[in-house]
This record gives structure tokens, C-alpha cells and sequence, in this order.
């Protein structure tokens, strides 16, 4: 709170400093708020769970080893086929829960065309999952 003085020639002046208790008290006042509702924030009910000891029920999709060779024949797990067999058992795979695997080996000589007809016919089917299979090469 300022005061006026009966001193003419100070009146005018503008005043340079700056009252801190009111500052002081509002920043008090918040942190007392601040001290007060915190606990409340951490809102928790205490239960005493009971143990029991299991094991995760984990379903792991079958996969398919489908391999094609270099003369353009096509393998479901080690067995030859060809086209139309392997789209009506990727099409009976794809309703399959969960959806298995496509673990694809393609020679590296073989037509384009045979490996994108076999991600067309997995695709068409519902088997989103395909993987290349390829060796590493040699240092």
C-alpha cells in the first residue's frame, strides 16, 4: 500500500520499485492450494489380488512354406501343385483363425509372373502376411 507525502517536489515522481508482499502472499495462497489437492490427484483403491501363477495363451499362426522353382513349379509345404490347387488352399487357409503365415521361396531364375501370380491368388484369398524367404549371400 503506498502512502502520499505532503512533500511537493516527490509527488510528481513516478516511483521505481515494486511492491513483492502482494506477490509474495498470492504465491503462498497457491501453493497452499497446490499442497492440498495433490493427494487428492492420486485418486487409488487399495486391493490385495490374489496370486496365481499361468502361462500366456498364445495362439501362433501356422505358416506356409510355399516355394517355387526355377522351371516355374509350385510347393504347399514340400508337396508339388499347381496354380488352381494352390489358390483353393490358400483361399481354405485365409478362413482360418488366426490367418497363417506365407513364407514364400522363389528361385532366383524363375519368371516374375509365377511369383506375382502366387501374392495375387494369397491376396485374393485373404493372406496378408507374406514373407521372402532368401539366403544371405556370402562375404
Amino acid at each position: 500500500m503506498a502512502f502520499a507525502s505532503f512533500d511537493s517536489q516527490r509527488a510528481a515522481a513516478p516511483m521505481g520499485e515494486i511492491n513483492m508482499v502482494p506477490l509474495i502472499d498470492v504465491m503462498l495462497v497457491l501453493l497452499v492450494i497446490f499442497i492440498v489437492t495433490a493427494p487428492l490427484l492420486t485418486h487409488a483403491v487399495k486391493l490385495d489380488l490374489p496370486q496365481v501363477s499361468s502361462q500366456v495363451n498364445e495362439v501362433k499362426p501356422q505358416k506356409i512354406e510355399f516355394a517355387i522353382d526355377a522351371s516355374g513349379q509350385r510347393f504347399w509345404n514340400g508337396e508339388p501343385v499347381n496354380r488352381t490347387d494352390a489358390a483353393q488352399r490358400f483361399a481354405a487357409a485365409g478362413r482360418l483363425q488366426p490367418v497363417p503365415e506365407v513364407h514364400l521361396r522363389a528361385d532366383q531364375s524363375v519368371a516374375y509372373r509365377a511369383v506375382a501370380e502366387t501374392l495375387a491368388d494369397a491376396s485374393k484369398a485373404g493372406l496378408h502376411k507374406i514373407g521372402f524367404i532368401s539366403q544371405p549371400e556370402a562375404p
